[in-house]
């Protein structure tokens, strides 16, 4: 093939002038058979006929995918772009793909812009940043399943839309969209700030795309957790996250009902650190707080029992994980008022948590939310299994996608963009990471499960 060198717009237009003619000048597959045979005929090796063995059939080498000179240059304009998305664009070898783009269509372009495409892709969809950069962060991010970077590549090339393929990638969240405009508004020489809404940026990319038509999102570093459904915030509470040496890890969950009278099984780290000391030394006081315990030393298990001073309240959301993670009511009820409020060992202690319960119960069931008799018929029940004092579970009809998120831009129930402190200080780790050169499989091994914690 000659070999040329010209701009990007020359590539492109001649790419459009003769792509009409060479595919009009291209033979068909059936062109290619011998003369009286069909695509549908079924062709048998024939064996030598001296006896010999038939010799092994060929490896079947895998097809690059074809990339016209007009598709890559869009490819080029993909990569230039993704830095108003919060990437880099050099990761994505932008010059190279000129330059291949130069010498003309064939394997070397195939290749090159093939493995651009993927990269640039998966950056999009699963996030640069590699997991030792972040901490505590136990989401999965099931995109890889839902949305497969190899049909995205073939729905590219085949509709001639590289830009639209790779933004389907993206979030959809509009903390995502309201993150990438902020970034456009955002003078060059702010070099700090730039690398705040990156970071953030990333941070969409690790959740799934869909959160679920309804779901709960809590923002640790905003102290607050919403209810939504269908892409609109219908109610916000202030919550306790966990302390420094404590912190509440981000994951999802599935929220299958409510716990009244819920008992409290403390791990470990917490028997170990607190409770345990105060058990030999006070088993009076333990046993007045509501403490019960089997067990001696390493193997000592504690349970605060329900009551006025059980430290998860009257009622708890019942979202089975790992980590022993949930949102729960607190007798504590004067903290709400204090910022920050980091004072739990990782749970989400829940303002207003009875009126957090009722939402939720009715948020499941399908009924309107602004049924007034099914709102009290809702409170009414749960009331009711308040006062029998016991522990009772009051499960939903279906279950709801709970997910704990850490982002430090974000808008406060869809309002504009406010930035939170860093509670954790886990930006520094992110933002480095985007000073280092990019990793390829960065994301591919999943983080330790962070100890249970209460």
């Amino acid at each position: 093939m000659m070999r040329f060198s010209v701009s990007l717009r020359s590539v492109v237009v001649l790419a459009l002038m003769a792509g009409a003619g060479a595919h009009a000048q291209s033979a068909g597959p059936a062109s290619l058979l011998p003369p009286g045979l069909s695509p549908d005929v079924e062709v048998k090796p024939v064996p030598p006929a001296d006896g010999t063995a038939m010799p092994l059939p060929a490896p079947v080498v895998p097809i690059s995918p074809a990339w016209t000179l007009e598709d890559a240059a869009r490819l080029v304009v993909s990569i230039q772009a993704s830095g108003k998305k919060g990437l880099i664009p050099a990761d994505y070898e932008p010059d190279a793909l000129k330059a291949a783009i130069g010498a003309g269509e064939g394997v070397a372009l195939n290749d090159l812009a093939t493995r651009l495409f993927t990269r640039l892709a998966t950056d999009l969809r699963d996030g640069r940043t590699p997991k030792a950069a972040r901490v505590d962060w136990l989401i999965v991010d099931t995109d890889a399943v839902t949305l497969p970077l190899d049909a995205a590549l073939a729905t590219a090339l085949a509709a001639h839309d590289i830009e639209g393929a790779l933004a389907r990638l993206e979030p959809k969240h509009p903390d995502y969209a309201a993150l990438k405009a902020e970034l456009a508004r955002t003078p060059a020489g702010n070099a700090p700030r730039i690398a705040l809404l990156r970071a953030n940026l990333d941070r969409w990319r690790w959740m799934p795309q869909s959160l679920g038509d309804k779901h709960v999102l809590a923002n640790v570093p905003e102290f607050m957790v919403r209810v939504n459904t269908f892409g609109r915030n219908i109610a916000s509470f202030r919550v306790i996250v966990g302390k420094l040496d404590t912190p509440t890890p981000q994951l999802s969950a599935q929220a299958v009902g409510i716990v009244v009278h819920p008992p409290w099984v403390l791990p470990q780290s917490i028997i170990r650190q607190e409770v345990g000391p105060l058990i030999a030394r006070s088993p009076a006081t333990a046993k007045a707080r509501g403490y019960v315990w089997t067990g001696s030393g390493k193997s000592l298990s504690v349970v605060q029992m329900p009551g006025p001073k059980a430290a998860l309240g009257q009622l708890k959301l019942d979202m089975p994980n790992p980590q022993s993670i949930f949102l729960h009511d607190t007798p504590n009820k004067t903290l709400f008022a204090n910022h920050p409020r980091a004072y739990s060992h990782g749970c989400l202690r829940t303002d207003r948590a009875f009126e957090f319960g009722i939402l939720l119960s009715l948020l499941q069931s399908g009924q309107p939310l602004d049924d007034v008799q099914m709102r009290e018929q809702t409170a009414n029940n749960l009331v009711e299994l308040i006062r029998a004092g016991k522990t009772q579970k009051a499960p939903f009809k279906e279950p709801i996608p709970v997910h704990i998120g850490y982002f430090t831009v974000a808008t406060a129930g869809g309002k504009a963009l406010e930035t939170f402190a860093d509670l954790y200080g886990r930006d520094a780790q992110v933002i480095a990471s985007f000073a280092r050169p990019r990793q390829d499989n960065a994301v591919a091994a999943a983080p330790p499960p962070a100890p249970p914690q209460g």
